[in-house]
């Protein structure tokens, strides 16, 4: 029992940590955008309309216990949110290299990743790299430590991602890089199967 309230509150805050940012930002922008670019501005509310019940169905879907983290989707929502954002991103076209249980857990890891960025940041660029048994989520903004804030490196959202890579036989790091910025990186052994 315990271990299943850990894991519906790991996913509760992974999924609602996400789409409350990407809707904050994308609220801010229009607020910014609506007296100089009102038509820019109304575009960006529309997508806050179209993400609000999207984020709801994805608290009833982890409620029910059915939500995972598509790849692609993932994918997809990072290049989404980065570009409202303002940050510049390169991010894989393909994941058809990545297979068995890293398909999901490397979603997880792109939407933990993005978010932090969005968040804590301060960027100007995210890059996401994935291979077969990796994923790494870059940026070139204040790092772990400048930010004063000591859960920005072992908040829940990270712990919650440490337990999910552990679980297939992987590791997480995620540390501060040496000219600024912050990495994410996940490494899943080769033949990993559920």
């Amino acid at each position: 029992m315990t271990n299943e309230r850990l894991r519906f509150s790991r996913d509760l805050h992974d999924i609602l940590g996400h789409s409350l940012t990407v809707i904050t930002v994308k609220a801010e922008l229009a607020g910014q955008l609506v007296q100089r670019a009102p038509d820019r501005a109304l575009a960006e509310i529309n997508d806050v309309e179209r993400l609000a019940p999207e984020a709801l169905a994805d608290v009833r879907a982890t409620v029910e216990g059915y939500r995972g983290a598509s790849l692609a989707a993932e994918i997809s929502r990072a290049r989404r949110a980065l570009t409202a954002a303002g940050i510049a991103s390169t991010l894989p076209n393909s994941m058809d290299e990545v297979s068995g249980p890293q398909r999901e857990v490397f979603g997880w890891v792109i939407r933990e990743g993005v978010t932090n960025v969005l968040r804590h940041s301060k960027a100007r660029v995210c890059h996401v790299r994935l291979t077969p048994t990796s994923v790494e989520v870059t940026d070139d903004g204040i790092g772990a430590g400048a930010t004063g804030r000591p859960e920005f490196r072992d908040g829940h959202g990270l712990n919650g991602l440490r337990e999910r890579v552990a679980a297939i036989g992987g590791t997480l790091t995620a540390d501060s890089v040496r000219d600024g910025g912050f990495r994410l990186h996940a490494m899943i052994p080769d033949g990993v199967t559920e």
